[in-house]
């Protein structure tokens, strides 16, 4: 193994070559990640083999994505550095603010609008029907209108619309709700199950290989946007799925589990309330 002196050296020189970078920004995010990546490579003792196989691995991640499937999302999504980027980009330490979660890797923009109350579900599905209702706040308690809700979910038979396009219509499952001047919002579609995140790709051998889970627990996506607050991205999971407390992509808050159960009307639903912080 090389001296210690002599790898401090080459790290040295490697910075080095950053200093007339024209973007403080880039030139600190660069630099961290070649500090990080010699650390990583020293700790281990990487080896040639290991260097070319990790190298062959990223490739791989490149060819099997394309416009509807993101290894490197679900890369990302499965080693919680997702869940850890949402954390820092969101802080939800205050109590009162709804915690965030992970985007995933398939949201798809151009969503259709959809009226208070009206149900995202476009194809036959044996599902049961529910709702998810409640009321969008700030912080002091006031109700926040034209929230936009920008929602999505897997249909009973585990895929998401953009994963099985032919099969499923586009719009299925997907919708775009805005909430009402006393801050009410209401969804309709089925009740979310579980399902395995696609494992055919490198980054579901990695979890195989290191003998863990590949499934998520039933969940509701909701992208919560209003030009005076900050983005939220959260999940409303339901209480009797499988998988809460192994999700494969660390995206479960024990804050955002709700049961499902009949209302007034007899409809299953669910009371989700959010809250917002100004940007």
């Amino acid at each position: 193994m090389a001296k210690e002196g002599a790898l401090d050296e080459l790290l040295t020189e490697v910075l080095s070559r950053y200093d007339n970078s024209p973007s403080p920004h880039l030139k600190e995010v660069t630099c961290a990640a070649i500090r990080h990546l010699h650390a990583f490579a020293r700790e281990v003792n990487l080896t040639r083999e290991e260097w070319f196989a990790g190298i062959m691995f990223l490739t791989q991640c490149g060819k099997i994505s394309d416009d509807v499937r993101q290894e490197f999302i679900l890369l990302s999504d499965t080693t919680g550095v997702s869940t850890l980027v949402e954390m820092l980009a969101y802080d939800a330490s205050s109590s009162s603010l709804t915690d965030n979660t992970v985007l995933g890797p398939f949201h798809a923009g151009g969503s259709p609008d959809r009226e208070f109350g009206e149900s995202m579900l476009v194809d036959p599905d044996d599902g049961d029907r529910v709702v998810v209702r409640g009321v969008i706040n700030d912080v002091d308690g006031n109700p926040i209108e034209g929230v936009l809700l920008d929602c999505w979910q897997n249909a009973s038979n585990m895929f998401y619309a953009v994963q099985q396009p032919g099969i499923q219509s586009a719009d299925n499952l997907r919708g775009i709700y805005h909430s009402q001047a006393d801050g009410t919002y209401e969804i309709r579609s089925i009740r979310p199950v579980p399902y395995p995140i696609p494992s055919d790709g490198p980054a579901g051998d990695l979890l195989k290989k290191n003998g863990r889970n590949w499934w998520r627990p039933g969940h509701l996506h909701i992208w919560a946007r209003h030009p005076d607050y900050k983005d939220l991205i959260t999940h409303v999971f339901d209480v009797e799925s499988e998988f809460l407390d192994g999700d494969a992509v660390f995206g479960v808050q024990r804050s955002l589990i709700r049961e499902f159960k009949p209302d007034d009307g007899g409809e299953l639903s669910t009371t989700f309330d959010i809250v917002l912080d100004r940007a």
